[in-house]
Parts: structure tokens; C-alpha cells; sequence
């Protein structure tokens, strides 16, 4: 097969050699599809993939119409549901401020020091935040607070992750010119760096708290409160009209927090 030389922008011949090596990697990867097909067919079980278009039907026949009536008993719940996402994004941005100017490079006052924090942001971002619930429920019990705590430990992670790359690449000239003036260290933070991290800072939170919002959403089938404890209720009972219900609370939810984290962070940038 012919190709484009990037260097010379006209089309050559492959050799027989190159050739040979791009069929062998087609060979290799339909090998490979094969066998991964032969695997999931094995685990599959085919009368109910054969049977889902009945059940599709079924399902949603039982769902609609939504039930009107059950939406005085979401709100309260989506109110638990919000308060689980500001409080544990505002945990997580308060304690992510300190950690990441002790992960970044120019920040941190040692290597041994950088290394523990770089640790922790890791393990807590590797962690997805029903993993944390399930943990965290056993120790403090169920509720709101087994919620905050684990969406706060998950938040951590991305959120220091992000806010030391930033602090990694603030302009180093007005550091330098705010040191030579005779200023302390305080004021060398507060009018050197901060001016540079907080807008990235402040964007960083916004978008995670948008992405929290959808995760205390369904962190509370694990015992952790909030609108997905009822839903998993719904479902324990069969009420498949009120899940639906949820689920349309849930998706204008959603909505309104990427609308409000668009609006705050285009107003920033």
C-alpha cells in the first residue's frame, strides 16, 4: 500500500517488508477480536439479549407516566443531595489549596515532603467515590456525612492534581520582582502567586462541584443519603414510575449546575 512521505509530500511504494508487517498487525488484532468475541459470547447469556426489545417495552410501559405526586418527596431529598456537593467540594478545595502548593515543584519546601502529598493526591484520586462511601459508611454509618467525607477524600485528587499543575506554571518574573523589593514570604504569596492561581483555582472547584453534583446523586445507594437513597428505594419497590420521576429531577439538576459552571467559570476566564 502506498503512503504520504511527510518530508518529500509525494506518495511511495511501502516495501514488501513494511507491507508484510502491517498485514501481520491485522492478522494480530483480528486474533485478538476473535478471541474477545468467543470470550464475551461465553459469558453471555443470549435468551435475555434475544428477549430485550419485550423487555425494553415493558419496562418503559411501566414507567411512564412519571408519578406527579412523588416529586414533594424528591425535593427534600435533592436538597440533601446539593448540600452533600457543596460541602464536600468545599472541603475538598480548602484542603487542595494547601496540598498542592506542597506538590508543586517550586512550592514545596522538600522532595520528601512533595513525594507524601503527590502519594495521597493519587490514592484519592484512584479511588472512584462510591468505593470511599462504601468504606467510609462502615466507620461513621450511614447519612450525609459518609457522603461529604467520601466525595470530599475523591475530589482531593483532581482538584490538588490540577491546582499544583497551575502553581508549576505561573510566571516566575513577578515572584522575582516581588522578592527583590525586600517583601516577606506572606507577601510575596499574596501578590506574587495568588493573583496567577486563583482564577484557575476558582475554575477548578466550579467544575468539580459540577461533577459532584452528578456523583452525590447516586452515592446514596450505598447508604450515603440524599436523592439516591430514594431512588434506590423506588427500585427496591418496583416503583418504576417514581424512579422516573428521579431521574427527571436528577437530569434538570444536572443541567442547572453545567449551566451555572459555564456561566462562572466564562466569567473568570
Amino acid at each position: 500500500m502506498p503512503f504520504v512521505d511527510a518530508d518529500k509530500t509525494k506518495w511511495v511504494k511501502n516495501t514488501r517488508i513494511q507491507q508484510n508487517i502491517k498485514f501481520l498487525y491485522s492478522l494480530a488484532g483480528l486474533i485478538v477480536l476473535l478471541i474477545s468475541w468467543e470470550f464475551i459470547s461465553s459469558q453471555t447469556t443470549w435468551e435475555f439479549v434475544f428477549d430485550a426489545g419485550y423487555q425494553i417495552k415493558d419496562f418503559l410501559s411501566r414507567m411512564f407516566p412519571p408519578d406527579i405526586r412523588y416529586f414533594g418527596k424528591i425535593m427534600p431529598a435533592l436538597w440533601d443531595t446539593i448540600t452533600i456537593s457543596v460541602f464536600g467540594t468545599g472541603i475538598a478545595v480548602i484542603v487542595s489549596f494547601f496540598l498542592s502548593f506542597l506538590a508543586a515543584k517550586n512550592t514545596t519546601p522538600n522532595s520528601i515532603i512533595r513525594l507524601i502529598v503527590l502519594i495521597f493526591i493519587v490514592a484519592s484520586r484512584s479511588v472512584n467515590s462510591m468505593i470511599w462511601a462504601l468504606v467510609i459508611v462502615q466507620i461513621v454509618g450511614p447519612g450525609l456525612l459518609a457522603s461529604i467525607i467520601a466525595i470530599a477524600i475523591r475530589s482531593i485528587g483532581m482538584v490538588s492534581k490540577l491546582m499544583y499543575e497551575a502553581i508549576e506554571e505561573i510566571d516566575r518574573e513577578p515572584i522575582e520582582a516581588i522578592t527583590a523589593t525586600g517583601a516577606s514570604t506572606l507577601q510575596v504569596f499574596v501578590y506574587g502567586y495568588l493573583p496567577q492561581v486563583m482564577p484557575s483555582f476558582v475554575g477548578t472547584a466550579v467544575y468539580r462541584w459540577e461533577n459532584n453534583i452528578r456523583e452525590s446523586t447516586i452515592i446514596g445507594i450505598v447508604g450515603g443519603g440524599g436523592i439516591g437513597l430514594l431512588m434506590n428505594s423506588a427500585i427496591n419497590r418496583l416503583q418504576w414510575n417514581q424512579v422516573l420521576s428521579i431521574l427527571i429531577v436528577i437530569f434538570i439538576t444536572v443541567v442547572v449546575a453545567e449551566f451555572v459552571s459555564a456561566k462562572v467559570r466564562k466569567a473568570i476566564s
